[in-house]
């Protein structure tokens, strides 16, 4: 088993899990930090239970716990205002007390979810993270954002609340649609160009085994990527300090992509990579990005699968979306933009440069 702990000051330390077949002892885990609590809610959602409900639930059973199973839909759309008030009602008609923990059984929108629900039910409810996805692994499970979204955007209303423990069970992946690989090979790809040398032409190397699900693989990228982003929150856990906004690189445009397209009709590590692309190409025509970067990264993600999305929409539109971004500061727009491999910028640029590139990229071939 890998353990990695995430140490960041403030906040208590936490594990990382990673190996094969871990859910069935999650509940024994747990008890090593959670002596003497009695509840826990399991939130999951309706694709995750069937698969994996039974044998956490047993586990968590066999541990002493009495648990609570909450499920909401599957999809973004679990993510909203309605559903959050849907949970916080249950968790008070549960009686929950302080000393209750909130597990997310799920990938990235459960997690987001509950971990929200959780951090604001009482103040907040501790929340271990069960991710059930390649995305929710390597990404969203670690370093405590937790948000839910709006009409306006995605994100807008959330939390930073660090998990008690993560378990991620590398067997799970193995039911994983390809939409949600790709989706999860989007954020690795993201981590490996911010990382390092390292990382990035490793997963050059590997990204056909990768895309294939060779298990040593899949087990070395997933490391690799918790290990990054674990290095990041601990120097940034709440993104003031211009650290962790290298986490945001590809999203700017993402996140107006799914937001424009109706969430859930891309998935959002494809449109992660397709806001990479952008992202190297405004680096590019502003501050002398090499494109022999921008060709590495393309083949990259072409490797991985993550093709160019066959999407259009009004660039007046996407602008718009984009000034919604966490990243705005002062009304002024900022991109996560790469130098290099491993060196980023967050640069502000004029609306008007934007919305130029916007132009160019929906007129393409």
């Amino acid at each position: 088993m890998t353990k990695i702990i995430v140490d960041i000051p403030g906040e208590s330390p936490y594990e990382v899990n990673l190996a094969q077949g871990l859910i069935d002892s999650v509940g024994e885990r747990l008890r090593r930090f959670d002596a003497s609590n009695d509840k826990i809610v399991v939130v999951t959602d309706t694709a995750v239970a069937p698969l994996y409900l039974d044998r956490v639930k047993s586990s968590l059973e066999l541990a002493k716990y009495h648990v609570h199973v909450l499920k909401v839909p599957s999809g973004e759309s679990a993510k909203s205002l309605s559903c959050a008030g849907e949970l916080w009602d249950a968790f008070a008609g549960m009686h929950l007390d302080r000393d209750a923990l909130v597990m997310a059984l799920g990938g990235g929108v459960v997690g987001d979810l509950a971990g929200f629900v959780g951090s604001t039910f009482m103040r907040g409810l501790r929340i271990v993270q069960v991710p059930t996805t390649l995305l929710s692994m390597v990404d969203s499970s670690v370093g405590g954002k937790t948000a839910i979204n709006l009409n306006a955007g995605k994100n807008l209303v959330g939390t930073f609340c660090q998990p008690r423990h993560v378990c991620a069970d590398i067997s799970v992946l193995s039911t994983l649609p390809e939409r949600e690989w790709l989706c999860g090979c989007g954020e690795i790809a993201k981590s490996a160009v911010i990382d390092s040398d390292d990382f990035y032409f490793w997963l050059c190397d590997h990204a056909e085994l990768l895309r294939k699900r060779d298990v040593e693989v899949v087990e070395e990228a997933v490391k690799r990527s918790i290990a990054f982003k674990a290095r990041v929150v601990v120097q940034d856990k709440r993104e003031t300090l211009g650290v962790r906004e290298s986490l945001n690189y590809g999203h700017t445009l993402a996140h107006a992509i799914e937001n424009a397209a109706g969430y859930g009709v891309f998935s959002h590590g494809a449109a992660v990579a397709q806001g990479m692309r952008f992202a190297a190409r405004l680096g590019a025509a502003t501050m002398g990005t090499s494109i022999d970067f921008v060709k590495s990264q393309d083949e990259l993600l072409d490797s991985l699968g993550l093709v160019e999305l066959d999407f259009k929409a009004s660039p007046e539109h996407l602008l718009e979306l984009m000034r919604g971004d966490k990243k705005v500061r002062n009304g002024r727009l900022r991109f996560v933009l790469p130098c290099d491999v491993g060196k980023w910028v967050v640069k502000a640029l004029p609306p008007e440069v934007v919305l130029d590139h916007l132009r160019a990229w929906q007129g393409r071939p």
